[in-house]
C-alpha cells in the first residue's frame, strides 16, 4: 500500500459516483462505505486478536439491519440487490458484505470467506495495525497500490481517522448546498438521520448509549417505534420533515469538514466540488489522481467523464419560490464557509 486517502463529506454530493470512478482505476483499491459499514466498533481500545478483529468487521450493523427488515433499505446497500447466502431476516448481513465487498467483486461471499480464513490467524495487536494489514491484503488480492476510502455522511469520523492514520490524506467533497440538502430530504438514510437527531433532542442526550427506558417512554409515538427491531416504513418515508432541517444539517457538516481540513498540513488535504467535477472532469480527476499518488490514465479519465450525470445540477431551482428561499436561508452558513475556503 503506497498511500491511504479518505474522502469525507456530507454525502449526496456525488461521492458514490466518485467511488465507482476510483474503483475503475487499475491502481486504486476503492473501499466504498467502509467506515459507514464497520464504524467505531472496528476501532476498539487496546489490542485484539485476529478473531476479535474479524468479528468487528463481520458483525451485522444493527441500524442498517433494522432498516432492511423494516422495508427501507438504502440504495447504497449493494448486497441486497444481488443477495447471497446472508439475509437480514435470518443470519444478518455481515458489515463488510453490505456495501464494501460487492463494490470490489461479483462474489462477495467468496471474498468474505477468503478474508476470514486469513484474518482469524492474525496475531494480537491494536486495531489500526489490523486495518493496515487488511488494506494491504486487499491491495495484494486485487493488484492495487493506493487505498481510497469513501463513506457518505463521514465528516464526524475525520478526527478519529486522522488520529489513527496520521500519514493519511483527506479529500473534502461537497456539493451546492440547496441541491445537496434537497437530495438528503428524499433519501431514506438522511430522513432516518434527521429523525434520530430529533430523538436525541427530545431525550436531551448526545449519544444513544445514554438513552434509557424512561427516555423512550417519553418519546412521541411517531418516534419511539424507530428504535424497535422492526418499524413501519411510513414513519420514515411519509413524515413531513421541513427542508430547512436538511439545509441546517448540510451547513453543519460542511462547516465541520472545512474546519477539519484547515488543521491538516497542506500536502495531506484537498477539496473536490461536485460542480467543478461536472465542469472539468479531466482537470479535476487529474488533480485528484496526482494528490492520491496514481497516474491520471487517459482511458480512465475518458471513461470517468462519460459517467457524470449533469441532470442533478440545479435540482433545487425547480422548487416553489418560498421553499427555495427557506432552503437557501438554512444553507447560507455553509455556503459562506465554502466561499471562504481557499484549499484546493
Amino acid at each position: 500500500m503506497s498511500s491511504l486517502t479518505f474522502v469525507i463529506g456530507t454525502g449526496r454530493s456525488g461521492s458514490t459516483l466518485l467511488s465507482r470512478i476510483m474503483n475503475a482505476h487499475p491502481d486504486v483499491l476503492s473501499l466504498n462505505e467502509f467506515m459507514a459499514s464497520v464504524g467505531d466498533a472496528a476501532f476498539p481500545d487496546g489490542e485484539l486478536t485476529g478473531e476479535e478483529f474479524w468479528q468487528s468487521l463481520s458483525r451485522p450493523a444493527p441500524h442498517f439491519e433494522r432498516m432492511i427488515r423494516s422495508g427501507v433499505p438504502l440504495p447504497e446497500f449493494l448486497y441486497t440487490r444481488r443477495p447471497g447466502r446472508f439475509t437480514s431476516q435470518t443470519t444478518g448481513i455481515p458489515a463488510l458484505s453490505l456495501m464494501v465487498l460487492p463494490h470490489l467483486t461479483d462474489d462477495p461471499d467468496g471474498l468474505l470467506d477468503e478474508l476470514q480464513a486469513a484474518i482469524i490467524q492474525w496475531p494480537e495487536r491494536i486495531a489500526v495495525a489490523h486495518h493496515q494489514e487488511l488494506f494491504g491484503l486487499l491491495c495484494t488480492r486485487f493488484g492495487r497500490t493506493a487505498v481510497v476510502e469513501r463513506s457518505g455522511y463521514s465528516t464526524g469520523w475525520a478526527p478519529g481517522l486522522r488520529a489513527a492514520f496520521p500519514n493519511a490524506k483527506f479529500v473534502h467533497m461537497f456539493r451546492n448546498g440547496p441541491d445537496c440538502a434537497l437530495s438528503m430530504s428524499r433519501h431514506p438514510g438522511y430522513r432516518m438521520i434527521s429523525l434520530l437527531r430529533e430523538i436525541k433532542a427530545h431525550a436531551a442526550i448526545d449519544s444513544f448509549t445514554d438513552l434509557t427506558d424512561d427516555h423512550v417512554r417519553e418519546l412521541p409515538p411517531d418516534l419511539s417505534p424507530l428504535l424497535d427491531d422492526r418499524f413501519d416504513p411510513a414513519l420514515v418515508r411519509d413524515r413531513d420533515i421541513p427542508l430547512r432541517t436538511f439545509g441546517t444539517l448540510w451547513s453543519a457538516l460542511v462547516t465541520d469538514g472545512t474546519d477539519f481540513l484547515g488543521q491538516l498540513p497542506a500536502g495531506q488535504r484537498t477539496t473536490l466540488s461536485y460542480e467543478d467535477l461536472l465542469d472539468s472532469p479531466t482537470g479535476e480527476l487529474t488533480r485528484l489522481a496526482d494528490f492520491i499518488g496514481v497516474p491520471p490514465l487517459p482511458q480512465w479519465l475518458l471513461t470517468a467523464s462519460t459517467q457524470l450525470d449533469h441532470s442533478r445540477r440545479g435540482s433545487a431551482q425547480r422548487l416553489p419560490a418560498a421553499e427555495l428561499g427557506e432552503l437557501r436561508e438554512s444553507c447560507a452558513p455553509g455556503m459562506q464557509v465554502l466561499e471562504g475556503q481557499p484549499i484546493r
